[in-house]
């Protein structure tokens, strides 16, 4: 198939696009450079150095006949949408709405949306959270995830553009940008690395569902032939705390936590329900031990 991946010169987005022409596809890649990478790039897909904000794209869709999308590019900073809204809505809801409406002139078949778990369900006493929990989004980050979402709704009932959404816990794993805030696992490993100090905002007690990157994008794989949404997680609960002892033993590096204020719109705790793409087929390959053993031996060799 004729797969784009939006975003595939960023973190998942490249692993995705490395997977799917192992298996055959042809890849087209749309990403403006602004978090990606080039040197993220396979070489065997096409790439093209443009926003998903560009007026061309319907162009672009026809030249390589699209035939199914992997929508991962977004402004993905919880604390910068909260910052500025208004940019956060722009790359992420009129983004994604340039995008379908390329796809709906071009009988693009499926698009696959990656969207995100926490920021959508907000705090919530049901943990592990299932995909029928009510969304309560607290952050702009998430309220722009949730708006997509409906989006895909309308153009499905409206056009007939098939689609499955993908409800992500905490991704980590090679490639993940250190200098963001969406990469917390990175920032600790480089910080490690390094010799500084660990930041942490609030008392580092709240948690999150962390899965590595490559089972992601097996997910991303197995959406392919199914329609829905799923959650994407491991169903594990585990604090920043938790994180940092179990990195400080891999490394057998000691360093100082520096806890900061509590962020206004993060979440106290997040942990996915997976039973429906389990269902599926899906099957995690990586613990959160086995994962950061790999992350660390990666960061380190390229630090």
């Amino acid at each position: 198939m004729n797969c784009l991946v939006t975003g595939g010169a960023g973190f998942i987005g490249s692993h995705l696009a490395d997977s799917l022409l192992e298996k055959g596809h042809k890849v087209i890649i749309i990403d403006d450079l602004s978090s990606g990478k080039i040197e993220n790039v396979n070489k065997k897909s096409v790439f093209y150095n443009k926003s998903i904000l560009d007026s061309d794209l319907l162009d672009l869709f026809k030249k390589e006949n699209i035939e199914v999308i992997f929508h991962l590019a977004a402004q993905k900073n919880v604390r910068k949408s909260i910052e500025d809204p208004l940019f956060d809505a722009k790359a992420n809801i009129i983004g994604t709405l340039n995008i379908l409406e390329a796809a709906r002139k071009s009988n693009v078949k499926k698009i696959i949306f990656s969207s995100t778990g926490g920021a959508i369900y907000g705090d919530t006493s049901f943990i592990p959270t299932k995909e029928s929990a009510s969304t309560n989004p607290e952050s702009p980050y998430g309220v722009a995830k949730l708006t997509i979402e409906k989006y895909l709704y309308y153009y499905y009932k409206t056009y007939g553009l098939n689609y499955t959404i993908l409800r992500y816990s905490n991704v980590y794993g090679p490639r993940q940008d250190a200098k963001g805030e969406a990469g917390v696992i990175a920032i600790f490993i480089e910080n490690l690395i390094a010799g500084k100090e660990l930041n942490v905002f609030g008392d580092g007690e709240q948690t999150r569902d962390y899965i590595y990157v490559k089972d992601v994008v097996k997910a991303n794989i197995l959406a392919i032939k199914e329609e829905g949404t799923y959650n994407v997680g491991t169903s594990k609960e585990t604090s920043l705390n938790e994180i940092i002892e179990m990195l400080k033993s891999i490394s057998k590096k000691d360093c100082v936590v520096k806890n900061l204020a509590f962020v206004k719109g993060e979440l106290r705790r997040s942990c996915l329900d997976i039973s429906s793409i389990k269902e599926k087929g899906f099957i995690i390959e990586y613990d959160l031990k086995k994962g950061l053993l790999e992350m660390y031996s990666y960061m380190n060799k390229n630090e």
